[in-house]
This record gives structure tokens, sequence and C-alpha cells, in this order.
């Protein structure tokens, strides 16, 4: 009774809106509601999965209960979690004229108890109470996603399903390089033009011709290989012609970040599709939405540094970290370069892999000014064009 009298203090009574959260899942949503005139007592309600004319229904029932209570109309504040449906439901709402906002799932404070109780029920009364701190005005109580343009959303497929692609071919030349090593074949390589040649003229280590049913697999691996490989070259080729349009555009993000040598269309997709088509306030929320942020960890006398904090976005986090790599290469007279090899020295080359992570961050920033502002990274070298 004293952890309900606890939860039931928390929950404002003088409404001015019908706050409700949705637990969405592949057969049904779930509706919890907190509506004015209603008391601290929160309502649940259910709708098939998907069906948007049942939710609006629900919706102006309860603001028709909202008006009969309190002789008010009151305006709609919805709360669902960023998950598998996307952000299609809140685009759809939003064209509704309903003030929409989608959370991170793993923002949303919970019980340290060892063991906590979890049910749609328990999660959609925690979000209503998430988003009336939200709305009371306490951004930190949730983090809030920004939902992209339909058309930032569908220009990510393309690096995103190149890096499938790359995945998946690694996974084919892996197999068939491992099904020969196991005959005593060594030197053959499966992404070579000549691989079918090869194949028909290929021996055992024990000087006898491949196994029938060996030869055979191979050649329907080389048929999916194959397929692959094309698949590649046409997301390559739709990625160039994107660019290739990007480039007529003043001061395009794309355009300015290959201006730079050391960066090609590849990165410069997975730079511009994952982050910089975002405004950020600050290099601190870039970071953060990257997953490059410090996580500190301090009690009392005791401070130390967990690393980076990796709730970002993960396809933008690594692309930094290879790309950190290449610009050790590529820009060995660069600012960024010189700071890596002066702290890579000072403690110890064991701990480089810990650095490129700082560098990472410190280029993200670096490269975010450059697109935003003009700025150069300093000692940076241009691209010859």
């Amino acid at each position: 009774m004293e952890h309900l009298s606890e939860e039931r203090a928390a929950v404002r009574t003088d409404l001015s809106a019908v706050f409700v959260s949705l637990e969405l899942s592949r057969s049904t949503w779930l509706i919890t509601s907190l509506s004015p005139g209603g008391g601290e007592k929160m309502s649940r309600h259910q709708v098939r999965s998907g069906d948007i004319a049942g939710l609006l229904a629900r919706f102006s029932q309860l603001q028709a209960k909202s008006m009969a209570r309190t002789g008010q109309s009151y305006r709609l504040i919805v709360i669902h979690e960023a998950g598998l449906d996307g952000f299609w439901i809140h685009r759809t709402l939003r064209n509704a004229g309903i003030e929409s906002h989608v959370v991170d799932p793993a923002s949303i404070a919970t019980s340290r108890r060892r063991r906590r109780a979890k049910t749609d029920g328990i999660d959609g009364e925690a979000l209503v109470r998430a988003l009336l701190a939200y709305k009371r005005g306490e951004p930190r109580v949730c983090a809030i996603v920004k939902a992209p343009t339909p058309e930032a959303e569908d220009r990510r497929q393309i690096s995103r399903e190149r890096r499938s692609l790359i995945a998946e071919r690694v996974e084919h030349v892996n197999r068939i390089k491992g099904l020969l090593f196991a005959q005593g074949i060594r030197d053959y390589e499966p992404v070579r033009q000549d691989r079918r040649q090869r194949l028909e003229a290929l021996g055992t280590g024990d000087r006898r011709p491949l196994p029938a049913c060996l030869k055979q697999r191979l050649s329907r691996e080389l048929d999916r290989l194959e397929l692959i490989l094309e698949q590649i070259r046409m997301v390559e080729t739709q990625r160039d012609a994107l660019l290739a349009a990007q480039a007529k555009v003043s001061q395009s993000p794309p355009a300015v970040l290959q201006a730079l040598r050391g960066i090609g269309p590849e990165f410069a997709m997975v730079l511009w599709s994952e982050g910089l088509f975002r405004h950020f306030a600050n290099r601190r929320q870039l970071a953060s939405y990257a997953g490059l942020a410090p996580t500190p960890w301090q009690s009392g006398t005791i401070a130390r540094e967990q690393g980076v904090s990796k709730a970002g976005n993960a396809r933008l986090r690594t692309t930094m970290i290879q790309l950190s790599w290449l610009w050790l290469r590529h820009q060995p007279k660069s600012a960024l370069t010189l700071w890596f090899h002066e702290r890579a020295k000072a403690v110890g080359g064991r701990n480089r892999r810990v650095m490129i992570v700082a560098l990472a961050r410190k280029l993200l920033v670096a490269l975010w000014k450059f697109v935003t502002t003009g700025v150069v990274p300093e000692g940076a070298i241009m691209s010859a064009t």
C-alpha cells in the first residue's frame, strides 16, 4: 500500500490535455490514458494492431468523455516507444493534428529491485507518467527521439543495404574458402573475375580432382556470390547517382565531405545519411547521438572513466572509428593526427585502440563544424579535383 500511495502522489490531476501512451505489439495496441476530470485513475483500452481508424475513434471517445466531465475541450498528447513500427504511426498522428512524441525506451526510468514486475499495463502507465513530467518541463526525464523526414529515412536504405550485402559477401567468401581449405586448397580467391575457370582447374592437396558433390556445391555458392556482387554494384550506382545530384546543390554535406582527402563516396554517404543531416545544438549532442560521449562513474572519492556510452547510432559510431584509422593514413600532418600520435606515445602503444575512439569523437566534431560552418580541420589536406 505504501508503494501504491507513492505512485498515486506522482500523478497530476490538474491536467491541461488528455495524456495517452501507446504500447505497440504485432497483434494489439494498448491505449493507456489519463484524462481531465477522471481523477488519478488511468484507463486502458485495446485496438487491433494497425487499426488507425479504430485508434482515432478511441481518441475521439476519450475527448468526448473529458468534455462531458468538465465541459471543456481538451487536446490529445500521445507518446509511444521507438521500435519495430518505426515512425509511420507518429507521422499519421501528426497529420491528424495530434501532438505526438516518440521516446527512446531505454531512457525510461525503471525500478532497481532485483526482480521487477513488467507488463504492458505497467509500461503504459510509466509512459504516461514520463509524458507528464516531460510536459512539465523536465527534459531529462526521458529521451525524446527526433523523427527523421521520410526523405532522410529513405536515404539511409542505400548505405544500410550495402553494409548488409558486404556482410553476406564475406559469409559466402569465407564459406567457399573453408570448404576448399578442408581439401588442402589455400590460394583460391572467389571474388576474382576468373573464379569459374580456376574452380575447374582446382585439385585437392593429395592430387585428386575435386569431389563431384563438393564441386556442385561450390558452383552454387558462386552463383549466390555473383548475385550479391551484382547487387552491390547496383547499390553503389544508386549511391553515386544520389551523390552526383547532391554535388549540384551548393554546400551539400556529401560534396563538402568529399573535398577532404581520405573521405570517399561511401564514407560521405554514411556520415550524411546517418548523422549530419540533423541539426545539433553543440558538440556534446553530436557525440551523444553517435554514442561517443564519455560515461564517468563517480561516487565519493572514487572516480573513473567507463569509456564511451555506445548508446547512440551504432552505424555512425563504427563508421567514424573506421574513418579515424584512414584519417591517420591520409591526413598525416593534420592537428588531429599529431594529437593522436602524441597521446598514443605517452600512454603506450597498447592503448591505441582506446585512443582511436577519442580521435573518432574529435574527428566527428571537426567534420560537423566543417559541414555547418565551413571551418576546415586544422592541417587537413583537401583532395585534388
